[in-house]
């Protein structure tokens, strides 16, 4: 393990503004990462050790088909996606039982060599759940028994399917859901959450999509969406779409995971040696660059924020916790657990090994890889393609660890 110095956060301290309706409650995961987008549970008094074959599993339900969706976890229920008999479906099942509540069709599958269907995570909005898949047929769904409400597509906008598949999340902010169709008639929508009536497209930029997801923040007193494709970090005016600013990233391939905005500064990474970019908005719009560099190179695991720090893999370094402030390693390790995805709970991190289903649970510290315990997925997808891992991300809400590898979804007692 590599143990470097530790910057004071500074600024990067500042917490994440709210970025979510107040009504939604905190024992609630309603959309990717969670309330804030942020890969951060509310939970706390978790175990601080599991049981030495890892926690109670409290139930596995095995029929999600395939894909790589994550849960939307409201009101004791949990949403996702997959796959059955050639569709792609969203799924609704009791939280604390894994009881199939309904089922609904919602377009064709993806298909795909490193494993088909559906990869973005459904939003949950009061008493409706909406939906992308991945050839980028969108949905809005009743909750309580998943009736169409209505539909469109990224076609529509002048979207076309990226490389990998549409695997984007939706975002709902008040009366609009936002997502990327890119292309030419404006890279980034805002729809009518009511109806699917777009309200406005963001012409002043025409970059492709790729596959990250748009956070909305308030940057110097100003609320606005940042969202990032292959070779551009931006942000817009949330009432018209207008572009505030935009700035340059060395993206390739593939760009995937969510930014991270903290007051003024947003910071980005990327895999296929993309490296990691910190910038400062300033109040007239214009983009300082605070640093770029090659020490958080994440693919799309994902890292979470703890107050100066972020945490996550880098692809050939490892496990890592980094300086936000100018993007100096604090440490590394590489060899006691494998790539994966990552979520922060109660002052610790859980971990997941994509290639071989370890999951760990780590302090969160700065002062190096603290392994608290560690279990392995059992047992795992057969139907998981050949080239695919288990991709999608953990989630802790009320006490229980979410776990998915295709058709599989796993829940645990971790409280």
């Amino acid at each position: 393990m590599n143990t470097r110095h530790i910057v004071p956060s500074g600024v990067f301290c500042l917490l994440l503004a709210g970025l979510m309706p107040q009504s939604m409650a905190e024992n609630n995961w309603p959309q990717w990462r969670g309330v804030n987008r942020d890969g951060h549970s509310a939970d706390t008094g978790l175990l601080d050790k599991w049981p030495e074959n890892g926690p109670e599993k409290i139930w596995m339900f095995e029929n999600a088909g395939k894909g790589y969706s994550g849960p939307a976890i409201v009101g004791g229920n949990f949403f996702t996606m997959g796959t059955r008999d050639n569709r792609t479906i969203i799924l609704c099942l009791d939280a604390n039982t894994g009881e199939e509540q309904w089922v609904k069709e919602i377009g064709t599958v993806l298909g795909n060599a490193w494993g088909d269907g559906p990869r973005g995570t459904p939003a949950v909005d009061g008493d409706n759940v909406y939906t992308l898949t991945g050839e980028g047929n969108l949905s809005c769904v009743a909750a309580v028994d998943g009736s169409i409400l209505w539909e469109t597509a990224t076609s529509k906008l002048g979207g076309s399917t990226p490389n990998w598949g549409y695997s984007e999340s939706v975002l709902i902010d008040g009366q609009k859901l936002l997502f990327t169709p890119g292309g030419e008639e404006g890279t980034v929508a805002a729809l009518d959450k009511s109806t699917g009536e777009v309200i406005w497209q963001s012409k002043q930029i025409e970059d492709k999509a790729h596959y990250s997801s748009i956070v909305a923040a308030q940057i110097n007193g100003a609320k606005q969406y940042v969202q990032r494709t292959e070779k551009s970090i931006f942000g817009l005016n949330p009432d018209d779409g207008a572009l505030l600013w935009k700035t340059d990233f060395p993206g390739r391939t593939a760009v995937i995971p969510t930014p991270i905005v903290i007051g003024n500064r947003v910071y980005v990474t990327a895999g296929y040696g993309s490296g990691c970019k910190a910038i400062e908005i300033q109040p007239d719009n214009t983009v300082k660059e605070l640093y770029s560099n090659r020490e958080m190179k994440n693919h799309h695991g994902g890292v979470v924020r703890i107050g100066g720090q972020v945490f996550g893999y880098s692809d050939g370094i490892g496990w890592l916790c980094q300086n936000l402030s100018d993007g100096s390693e604090v440490w590394s390790e590489r060899k006691a657990l494998g790539k994966g995805a990552i979520t922060y709970a109660d002052g610790k991190l859980i971990c997941l090994d994509e290639g071989k289903g370890h999951v760990v649970m780590l302090q969160a510290s700065t002062d190096g890889y603290r392994e608290l315990s560690r279990f392995t997925l059992d047992p795992q997808s057969e139907i998981r393609a050949s080239r695919g891992k288990i991709w999608t991300h953990p989630v802790v809400v009320n006490g229980k660890l979410y776990l998915r590898d295709q058709d599989l979804i796993y829940c645990y007692n971790i409280k």
